[in-house]
């Protein structure tokens, strides 16, 4: 992992305590889980064409836990755990539902006592795992919530095994172009994440030592009746940890303005766009080529017979 005095670059001025309280109230979040489920289906996608059979799997911004049960279904000898650093989204994953229940205590007759679910809160910057301890990393649209990705990175690079394999999701930058513009028309503050393009990510998984990265992206349109909706959404899937966010009231003629900044981009159904760069990602560990003395490692293959 990079040492806290390397040189790391910020991603944007996120205040990761805001970050927290914005995911303090799970009922808040839950309305707008459904962009979620929908990338989460993409990724198993992906995931589906890697053959690997891990032992061990964390889900890394687990939020309420939904993509546990769809990591379990498709390991189930595997010890899953879902890591979150906002204690209220891990107190709702600790309540699975009653298929999910089912299913634990089923599987519990069959595989390893190490087999199941298990949910932790912490920083998934900073995980709280030996190093080579894991398989499988999987994180869901949490990245973007992180200052420093590339030290991200070098951590999750820690704890992965050799030839384990990282599979991750985040916004990229065309995301809230909407909003965004409609935001000028208030005033020069910034209102949403700067999002962190596909290539950088591409080149901070190189430099923290991933083999092969492999980034592709795409672009989601969800549409509204109404601006509150819009804005509802928003706030749950963007919100504003920035600590160079606007503190002050904002005027009622100013909002007003954004308002009206989003009414007049209504498509010609009448409905109201809004634009999401989702950006995937997935690489693996190589073997290491030096050891920590920092002497080269040859490998030789054994002859066939």
């Amino acid at each position: 992992m990079a040492s806290p005095q390397s040189s790391s670059k910020l991603s944007a001025p996120i205040d990761l305590a805001r970050v927290r309280e914005l995911f303090a109230r799970p009922e808040r979040i839950a309305p707008s889980d459904f962009l979620r489920r929908e990338i989460a289906e993409r990724m198993h996608e992906r995931l589906s064409l890697v053959k690997i059979v891990p032992k061990q799997v964390l889900d890394a911004g687990c939020g309420t836990g939904a993509d546990l049960a769809l990591l379990q279904k498709t390991y189930p000898a595997a010890q899953i755990v879902g890591l979150d650093g906002a204690e209220a989204m891990t107190r709702a994953a600790k309540a699975p539902a009653p298929s999910t229940r089912s299913l634990n205590q089923m599987l519990s007759r069959f595989l390893p006592a190490k087999a199941g679910v298990d949910i932790a809160c912490g920083d998934f910057g900073n995980l709280p795992f030996k190093a080579n301890s894991l398989d499988l990393l999987w994180s869901n649209l949490a990245l973007h919530w992180h200052p420093q990705p590339d030290r991200v990175f070098a951590e999750w690079r820690r704890v992965l095994r050799t030839d384990g394999l990282l599979m991750f999701s985040s916004f990229g930058p065309d995301t809230f172009t909407e909003v965004r513009a409609a935001f000028a028309e208030l005033d020069l503050h910034t209102h949403t994440l700067p999002f962190v393009d596909m290539h950088d990510f591409g080149d901070q998984l190189v430099e923290a030592g991933f083999s092969t990265p492999v980034m592709d992206m795409e672009r989601i349109t969800v549409t509204y009746d109404t601006v509150a909706a819009l804005l509802a959404d928003v706030r749950a899937l963007g919100g504003d940890p920035l600590d160079t966010r606007r503190r002050g009231l904002i005027g009622r003629a100013a909002w007003q303005r954004m308002l009206d900044a989003l009414e007049a981009k209504r498509r010609p159904d009448g409905k109201l766009g809004l634009t999401f760069e989702v950006i995937y990602g997935h690489a693996f560990l190589p073997a290491p080529r030096t050891t920590a003395a920092g002497e080269s490692i040859v490998r030789f293959q054994p002859r066939k017979p």
